[in-house]
Formats: C-alpha cells, sequence, structure tokens
C-alpha cells in the first residue's frame, strides 16, 4: 500500500478539524512537510471518490463531502490505491516440469484461495472502522490536535 493512502486518512481528519473552511492543498501538505503536488494527487482521488469536495481559486481548497461516521478505511484505501485485489494468481503452478494437463488444475489454486480469504478479511476489517472511530483515537492521544491544527490554519490565511 502506498504512503498515500496515509496522507489521504491524515488529510481527512484534518478537514473534520478545521471545521467548514476549505483547505488548500498546500496547506495540508505543509502541516506534515509533505509534497503538495503528490498530496494534491491523493486529494484528488479522494475527490472523484465522493469523500472530499474539491473548490477553485484563491479561497477555494478541499473539505469533506460527508461526515467522517461515513466514510471508512476501506472507502479511503480504495480511493487511493484502487479497487484491485492486492494479490493476482498467475497460475504458475501450471507452468515448467510441475505443471500439467490443464484438466488437473480444475480446482482453485489453494495459495490463491488463502490470500484472498486474507484479503477479504482484511477489507471487511477496514470497512467496518470509520474515520470518526480514528478521529476519537487521535483525540484521546493528542487532545490538544485540532485546536493546533485551527490556530495554525487560521495563522496563515
Amino acid at each position: 500500500m502506498s504512503e498515500g493512502v496515509e496522507w489521504a486518512l491524515h488529510s481527512c481528519v484534518n478537514l473534520a478539524w478545521s471545521g467548514d473552511r476549505a483547505v488548500s492543498a498546500a496547506r495540508l501538505a505543509a502541516w506534515h512537510e509533505l509534497p503538495p503536488a503528490y498530496l494534491n494527487k491523493q486529494l484528488q482521488a479522494l475527490a472523484r471518490a465522493g469523500i472530499v469536495t474539491s473548490t477553485p481559486g484563491p479561497k477555494g481548497g478541499f473539505r469533506l463531502a460527508r461526515p467522517l461516521d461515513r466514510i471508512s478505511l476501506m472507502d479511503v484505501v480504495a480511493a487511493v490505491e484502487g479497487a484491485e485485489e492486492a494479490f493476482r494468481c498467475a497460475e504458475i503452478r501450471q507452468q515448467g516440469p510441475g505443471g500439467g494437463p490443464a484438466a488437473s488444475y480444475t480446482a482453485d489454486c489453494a495459495i490463491a484461495h488463502a490470500m484472498n480469504r486474507a484479503e477479504l478479511a482484511w477489507r471487511r476489517e477496514l470497512a467496518a472502522q470509520t474515520l470518526d472511530q480514528i478521529r476519537q483515537q487521535a483525540e484521546q492521544q493528542a487532545p490538544e490536535a485540532p485546536e493546533r491544527l485551527r490556530a495554525w490554519l487560521a495563522a496563515g490565511r
């Protein structure tokens, strides 16, 4: 999974903490000293998925499109990484000297089956967790974080 997923998740929580103000990609990137152009790509992916909205112009930027309790971690992962499966079986068991007649490989590959089960469990777990749960945990760990972000954003305008 790319680091863009982590950046997108943090950006969503930061947008929730920022209130209703639009925050530019450059400003969100500066908060964590990230490359603005790369973060902007992640934010655009979130916008295409309907997780954030984008307003153009000098006072524009990004806002959450829906409350954090209606955004799962899987929503963000799928927006940034795409819906493609992490493991793709290439059926190498049918190649080389160990291969054999295709008829002997009618059942699913045991490795592919195990990997698919693991991925399904992973996706279900991500789908079961909302960004609001993440926000709550972050605020327990760093209660001052939301106000620090708001003050920093206000000072930059």
